[in-house]
């Protein structure tokens, strides 16, 4: 095992494109309908369905880790189990547990922010382009994951406790997606940062738009289907990245 994280790879992780944002939206969007279909639709509760998406996603992170090369479909495999763990894992903290939105929120940005410093304290830098070996990618694949739930419990306190709506957080959202454009175009804030900052946003994002399609309308939502909904968003997904093609990050020297 020492010898499997001590070895350098090639950068098995996408080139930070348009396409890239858009199926990172796509795939959280689908990780809060595709969560809330197993714990929800199916009554699975969301201890259960956190346990069995948390075995798919370790799968998932075991399979990235052990590519010889960087494989689009498992890359964003992968994202879908970190935010559909991510979901049920949030709800779970925040409902069962009785945590609350607030709670839940602030745990686990301490719990993100843990994991970026170790992170860059064990390797050096957080940048994409720097996830070049096996060590690198648990410290990646663990940030997205506190990441994606972060996202979950964020995007329910903005929409429920703020009172803002499943359309006003995604306004809410997209906004500050915005603003981390406009930084990285006109301003010299280091690109990492607004990466970090961009790819966190994306989640809650996702969240209040996987609500909107699959709440009951008294909660301002559409009532789709969940199943439905998620297929559709797998397909578009599908569909984006034959539009973008994915191609690896180039790695840093």
């Amino acid at each position: 095992m020492t010898g499997i994280l001590l070895r350098e790879t090639v950068v098995k992780v996408p080139a930070v494109t348009l396409g890239f944002w858009l199926l990172k939206i796509a795939a959280t969007t689908l990780g809060e309908t595709g969560g809330d279909a197993f714990s929800m639709s199916l009554n699975l509760g969301y201890l259960l369905s956190t346990a069995i998406f948390a075995v798919i996603f370790a799968a998932a992170v075991f399979a990235q880790i052990l590519a010889k090369q960087f494989n689009p479909f498992l890359y964003w495999f992968t994202i879908i189990a970190t935010t559909t763990v991510g979901t049920t894992l949030a709800d779970f903290a925040d409902r069962s547990l009785g945590i609350g939105y607030a709670g839940g929120s602030t745990l686990l940005l301490i719990l993100l922010i843990a994991s970026l410093v170790v992170w860059h304290r064990t390797m050096g830098s957080i940048a994409v382009e720097t996830v070049s070996s096996p060590k690198a990618e648990i410290f990646y694949w663990v940030t997205i994951m506190f990441s994606q739930t972060l996202g979950t419990a964020l995007g329910d306190w903005t929409a429920d406790t703020a009172e803002l709506g499943y359309l006003g957080s995604a306004l809410l959202f997209g906004g500050l997606l915005a603003l981390c454009v406009i930084g990285h175009v006109t301003t010299k804030i280091s690109k990492t940062i607004l990466f970090w900052s961009a790819f966190i946003l994306t989640r809650p994002l996702g969240a209040v738009l996987g609500d909107f399609l699959d709440k009951p309308h008294d909660h301002g939502g559409l009532a789709l289907d969940r199943f439905a909904a998620t297929a559709v968003l797998l397909g578009l997904m599908g569909v984006t990245m034959v539009i973008f093609p994915q191609r690896r990050a180039s790695k840093a020297h």
